[in-house]
């Protein structure tokens, strides 16, 4: 496993090894015992999400204000651009967003932990996306910032209007958000 840190403080790229041959692939996509060593992060993942898109849906930019998830992020079919957004005030990289191409093909998984949003754009005909998080999820506590938020800056590989949910249409914008201290 390959742990590479990302311009987002305490956000990680991660590259599980693989191991083929002509038969085909093995990888170990988790271990805690490793993941800890590697990261310093003792994550306790209690749920697994997967999702299915076809292509230019988008989802997020998701996090939950109380009941904070961290993510373990990986594409099990078809490619997406992942994003994170750092929602942590007391951050140096407050505000910023890290994105990346995470696939079948490539195996990339992102490490997001609590205190910020997560998105996604399907790049391929559809995608298959797994994430395990460390809390549960709490509708109660969810909250959406949208999108294309100027003061965020997300440079989105869109060749037209993405797909978006009802709920992530009327998301709000980062200067009226539930933040992280």
């Amino acid at each position: 496993m390959k742990i590479t840190p990302t311009a987002l403080q305490d956000m990680l790229l991660i590259e599980p090894q693989l191991l083929a041959d002509e038969r085909g692939f093995f990888y170990e996509s988790f271990n805690a015992r490793r993941f800890t060593e590697l990261t310093n992060v003792a994550a306790n993942f209690v749920q697994d999400n997967f999702s299915r898109s076809r292509r230019n849906v988008l989802r997020g930019l998701h996090y939950q204000i109380q009941e904070t998830q961290g993510k373990l992020v990986q594409v099990m079919a078809g490619e997406v651009f992942d994003v994170a957004v750092d929602l942590r005030q007391s951050s140096p990289s407050f505000g910023r967003w890290v994105g990346t191409a995470l696939s079948a093909t490539n195996r990339l998984q992102h490490w997001i932990p609590p205190g910020f949003a997560h998105g996604f754009l399907v790049m391929s005909a559809s995608a298959d996306v797994l994430y395990k998080t460390t809390a549960y999820y709490a509708p109660e506590h969810e909250r959406s910032i949208l999108w294309d938020d100027a003061s965020i800056g997300i440079q989105w590989p869109l060749q037209n209007q993405p797909s978006l949910s009802a709920k992530d249409s009327r998301a709000g914008l980062l200067k009226n958000a539930e933040l992280f201290g």
